[in-house]
């Protein structure tokens, strides 16, 4: 590696942990790189704006702003309460409600941080008050919330279908099952901590027809991601056009038929919405040029070439890949991470053999747990600021969990059937 790529990545990783927002980061360290190469610095400002004009973009703010209307709109609340009434007389229930309606609601959201919120601050609070000790009630919310990076629409998956020009919808389908694995063992979790600490079960009675109740009460939350992905995969719209869709069904569902979103809130749900979305595609452009100047000086084909010779073995391959993504996504935001990594993952997958949906579903994965993965995961801050807690207090019960998601992590890497039968059984 030349001198000019030592200066890229130490300056980067320098600028990250000195604490500078990764958007600035990657920002001077660009410009800094460009200097290095005496290229105009007008450069940076035209990759800005490529990596800005791209069509399936469109999707994450219409998907932002589709789970901050629900979430508002009373959606969540209704969630919770179905599962509730679903699992009441289970050993560990309220744990298993608290995953349960975080996937229900990543199927709405596909976004962590959102799902964490809009499930933790509900759950949080409803699990203490039923003996569950508060850290590892706050542990739970964050573990779940990354479950809406894998289930669709998933933001991430966007984002990797746009670097790998790969189907978003295929990318969709492909991350269904590892979220539904890793709740089900985030589940048994729940079910043994209940055992353990003998959390005792709800005992009031279920009333009669009260399952049916909820049901029909939470009809319009469940059919959210029923339309909008059978919209997609029945070739009624496009992933944008899904997005743009569910942002005039939650706004209708909340406004006309719950009544639980006042007019006069929208104004500053949609300015949330849109605080988000420049955060998350500011990083999304700027990134896009430091991608840019990295293949310039063709990184990502050496780096390829250092990882495909420390062995020949595809098995430890795939497992120093996935050392290295954790690492990666425990300290830097997944979605600059893999516009960075992702032209080198692309080469060595290619080199293995893998398939790109498998890849882009295993690299989803590996940066889904990262979000909840201490010291940085941003699952982990929402969570600990929502619980008061502090983040090494939420991170001893999240040990367990993680070990969960990694095992589920090796699954998707070594059994790829598990990312692939849905898209193929769609073809």
């Amino acid at each position: 590696m030349s001198i000019a790529d030592w200066v890229l990545i130490a300056g980067f990783l320098f600028a990250l942990f000195s604490g500078l927002p990764v958007v600035f980061a990657l920002g001077l360290v660009s410009v800094v790189g460009l200097l290095m190469n005496d290229i105009d610095l007008i450069v940076l400002a035209q990759r800005i704006v490529a990596g800005s004009q791209v069509f399936s973009l469109l999707a994450i703010p219409g998907f932002i702003m589709t789970g901050d209307l629900m979430m508002h709109g009373g959606l969540s609340k209704r969630l919770v309460k179905l599962c509730q009434a679903m699992v009441r007389k289970v050993v560990g229930g309220m744990g298993i409600v608290t995953v349960l309606a975080s996937t229900f609601f990543a199927a709405i959201s596909g976004s962590a941080p959102a799902t964490t919120a809009a499930i933790g601050g509900i759950m949080i609070p409803e699990m203490e008050k039923r003996g569950w000790p508060r850290d590892f009630s706050t542990a739970l919310a964050t573990a779940s919330g990354p479950i809406g990076q894998m289930i669709p629409p998933s933001i991430p998956m966007i984002i990797w279908g746009i670097i790998a020009e790969e189907s978003i919808s295929d990318l969709f389908l492909a991350g269904i099952i590892p979220g539904v694995l890793i709740a089900g063992g985030l589940m048994m979790v729940c079910y043994f901590k209940a055992r353990k600490d003998n959390i005792s079960v709800d005992a009031s009675p279920l009333e009669k027809g009260e399952l049916l109740a909820t049901l029909r009460e939470s009809k319009w939350a469940l059919a959210a991601p029923l339309i909008i992905l059978g919209g997609i995969y029945g070739g009624v719209f496009t992933p944008t056009e899904a997005s743009a869709f569910g942002v005039v069904y939650a706004a209708f569902v909340g406004l006309v038929i719950h009544r639980d979103l006042d007019i006069r809130d929208v104004g500053s749900i949609v300015a949330k919405s849109m605080r988000t979305t420049a955060m998350v595609c500011s990083i999304i452009a700027v990134a896009s040029a430091f991608g840019w100047l990295i293949a310039m000086e063709r990184m990502p084909a050496r780096l390829a070439e250092v990882i495909l010779s420390l062995s020949d073995n595809k098995i430890l391959i795939l497992l120093m890949i996935n050392l290295l993504l954790l690492f990666v996504g425990a300290i830097m935001d997944n979605i600059a991470a893999m516009i960075i990594l992702g032209q080198v993952l692309i080469t060595v997958g290619m080199q293995l053999g893998l398939d790109p949906t498998h890849l882009g579903a295993m690299v989803v994965v590996n940066f889904a747990i990262g979000m909840a993965t201490p010291p940085f995961g941003y699952s982990l801050f929402v969570g600990a600021s929502i619980s008061g807690l502090k983040v090494e207090q939420v991170s001893k019960p999240l040990w367990p969990m993680l070990g969960v998601m990694v095992f589920v992590l090796m699954l998707v890497t070594f059994v790829p059937w598990i990312t692939l039968a849905l898209p193929t059984l769609m073809k």
